[in-house]
């Protein structure tokens, strides 16, 4: 897989502030104690299944691999930023000198770095850009849109009607993934019928958009779709099929991540592309950065991303043509893995056997 890098609350505070103050100190105190360097890692939610599957365990095993002394709190806040809010207090009360927050509500999350510095903890934002975070990494976004962007315009022949369905307002990363993407298709030929932006990314969501948009045009009448993340292209096509398109007349679809359900649908042409950010570069890189920082080590070059030093790195598109060579050649799913029950015969067909 790539590695490279290329280019890189507010009312109440002051009380909050204080006694969680207080609690930090005692809480560091007693890491010393007991000997442990205390790393948080805060996800946003678990609805897209890259984070529980990936992000965390793999983050959790590259620390254990560089630092037998360093202890990994983990929490995930179901989407709620006051939830998320409330876990960066527990992790500074737990004596977390390093937090790594991948933030529900990124323009938000202010208040939850600044708490976390005022007590003595460095912030890593992860995967979304927090401004005044110590640290941030993350893939292109706006690359990945053009990426994704870029795909659906081949794949259409550069004219068509679409569905466009973006990521949630709250979420920083959505908002370039959006900007790439209409980079590319307001420059095309493209039509857009309609656009979505999903409050929780939800597949759910996705699927109720579209069949409301099913409503009003016929289902020749949509040539494309624009999901901008996996579950959303799972929603398209459970739509799509259950409006009565069969399984392989369904348009281009676009999405990102390479959940296995995508994959699997791309073997099989459903879904026409996917966005790989090789999560292991980005979890593997937090994790070693966590852990020099916790030891008080340099982390290594960075390039600058809005004013908050960064580690940026390379997406990747994968199409039914390039499974084997990409996500398959780098054991991020096995052949066994994706070509189970009724997806055999398509991995047969397409030659990943």
């Amino acid at each position: 897989m790539s590695t490279s890098l290329h280019r890189l609350a507010a009312l109440g505070f002051a009380i909050a502030l204080g006694s969680s103050g207080l609690a930090a100190c005692s809480a560091n105190d007693a890491a010393t104690t007991d000997g442990a360097k205390k790393i948080a890692l805060l996800l946003p939610e678990s609805k897209t299944t890259r984070y529980e599957a990936f992000d965390k365990p793999l983050f959790e095993e590259k620390v254990a691999e560089l630092c037998a002394d360093c202890e990994v709190s983990y929490f995930n806040a179901d989407q709620d930023a006051k939830k998320q809010s409330e876990q960066v207090d527990t992790a500074i009360t737990e004596g977390a000198s390093v937090i790594v927050l991948d933030p529900v509500d990124g323009k938000g999350a202010g208040g939850m770095v600044a708490s976390a510095q005022d007590a003595g903890a460095t912030v890593i934002a992860y995967d979304r850009f927090i401004a005044g975070a110590d640290y941030y990494m993350s893939f292109d976004n706006e690359r990945v849109g053009e990426l994704q962007g870029q795909a659906l315009v081949d794949a259409m022949g550069d004219t068509g009607n679409i569905l466009m369905l973006n990521g949630s307002p709250s979420d920083p990363n959505a908002a370039q993934f959006k900007q790439g993407a209409h980079n590319v298709i307001d420059a095309s030929g493209l039509t857009i019928l309609a656009e979505y932006d999903n409050p929780d990314w939800s597949p759910e969501n996705a699927q109720q958009f579209v069949t409301d948009q099913l409503s009003k045009y016929k289902p020749s009448e949509i040539q494309g779709v624009y999901a901008a993340n996996d579950g959303q292209a799972g929603g398209v096509v459970a739509a799509m099929t259950g409006a009565g398109v069969a399984a392989d007349k369904l348009p281009p679809i676009t999405g990102q991540d390479a959940e296995l359900a995508a994959i699997q649908r791309i073997v099989a042409g459903e879904q026409a592309v996917t966005v790989y950010k090789p999560i292991p570069v980005e979890a593997y890189k937090a994790a070693e950065v966590a852990v020099a920082l916790v030891n008080g080590e340099d982390v290594g070059e960075t390039t600058d991303f809005e004013g908050v030093d960064s580690f940026i790195f390379d997406p990747v598109v994968v199409t039914q043509d390039n499974v084997k060579d990409t996500i398959v050649a780098d054991g991020f799913y096995t052949v066994d893995e994706i070509c189970t029950g009724i997806y055999a015969k398509a991995c047969k067909a397409a030659g990943l056997n």
